[in-house]
């Protein structure tokens, strides 16, 4: 059985019409949630950027079971510190129900601080020192810290009842076989079968546990014209990979680099279809695939008529469930 979950896209929608969303997904059927964090849109077309963590309260609140997870990357725009009081704090309110992964990051977000975007090898060394940080603050430690990123006698002096997991986001093989060796499991993206097969058992095979997530861009619409349209006006800029997705550092530079890509290579990276009975089966793929949890980014603005549709003619062909509390495993 597989978690099937709601994707709030906060570079897309506004957070009182993404809180409005989660609370209507949950009544839909969908079993969990989970939200981007970013500072900056992919594309001035998107036009939004809402804060996660003010969101995340007040979705917790909102909703009435469903667990929420935030990908959220340390070290350069969030001290760590602050990162680990924060999934303290929602994780003390609400027990199980919130879930962190953590990445190195893009610069779209974090060149606002002003102190270099680094080369991919310090950033995935300063996340290690950060995962480290973030971990043991939750267990109550007192951490002095000097590397890539200090810390002077920081002290959590409200901690959750069970420390939540502590996910690692990868998009290729070498960081999920990486992330293996620190996270509670793992969060990718769509990409082709096979890809997603390899990152899998990179993880896997590195000895990573914990449940697989993942997040699934997606565009429906009665008529399959518009679904395509959709999906280019809001995700063309999503279709370069790392590491041009880590590096370009506006969404100005998203835009001009995107000018050019074409609605047929949207379709590569978003399943586009009006077909609902389509859209079933490719979920049904990833969960096959050995994936835990599914959450669906529907890449609209408008997200009642796909949480409606999916509610009514989608989860009910699959193997729905519940998710099991957000509590992490043995610390690593």
């Amino acid at each position: 059985m597989t978690v099937y979950g709601f994707h709030a896209s906060h570079e897309q929608v506004p957070p009182a019409a993404l809180l409005a969303a989660v609370v209507r997904a949950e009544q839909a059927g969908f079993t969990a949630a989970m939200c981007s964090d970013h500072f900056s849109p992919w594309s001035v077309r998107q036009g939004e950027s809402g804060f996660a963590w003010s969101w995340l309260g007040a979705a917790l609140q909102a909703t009435d079971s469903v667990p929420l997870g935030v990908v959220n990357a340390p070290g350069q725009r969030y001290h760590p510190a602050v990162v680990a009081q924060a999934i303290g704090s929602l994780a003390a309110m609400y027990p199980g129900r919130f879930w962190a992964a953590l990445g190195s990051g893009e610069a779209s977000n974090e060149h606002i601080t002003g102190t270099g975007w680094p080369r991919k090898e310090v950033r995935n060394a300063r996340l290690r020192e950060c995962v480290d940080i973030i971990r043991a603050l939750l267990h109550g430690e007192e951490v002095s810290h000097e590397g890539l990123v200090t810390v002077d006698r920081a002290r959590l002096w409200t901690l959750p009842e069970a420390v939540p997991p502590l996910i690692g986001a990868a998009c290729s093989e070498e960081t999920a076989r990486w992330c293996a060796a620190w996270a509670d499991g793992l969060i990718t993206v769509n990409a082709p079968h096979d890809d997603l097969v390899r990152i899998v058992d990179a993880y896997r095979s590195a000895g990573g546990a914990g449940p697989l997530h993942l997040q699934v861009h997606l565009a429906w619409d009665p008529d399959h014209d518009t679904a395509l349209a959709l999906a280019h006006d809001q995700w063309r800029t999503n279709v370069h990979g790392p590491p041009a997705s880590w590096d370009l550092d506006s969404a100005e530079t998203f835009d001009r680099v995107s000018e050019y890509v074409t609605p047929e290579r949207v379709a590569e990276s978003v399943n586009v279809s009006a077909d609902l009975g389509q859209h079933a089966a490719w979920l049904q793929e990833y969960a096959d695939l050995g994936f835990d949890s599914v959450m669906l980014h529907h890449v609209g603005v408008e997200q009642s008529a796909f949480i409606d549709a999916f509610g009514d003619k989608v989860l009910p062909r699959l193997d729905v469930t519940r998710p099991a509390p957000a509590v992490a495993g043995g610390a690593r």
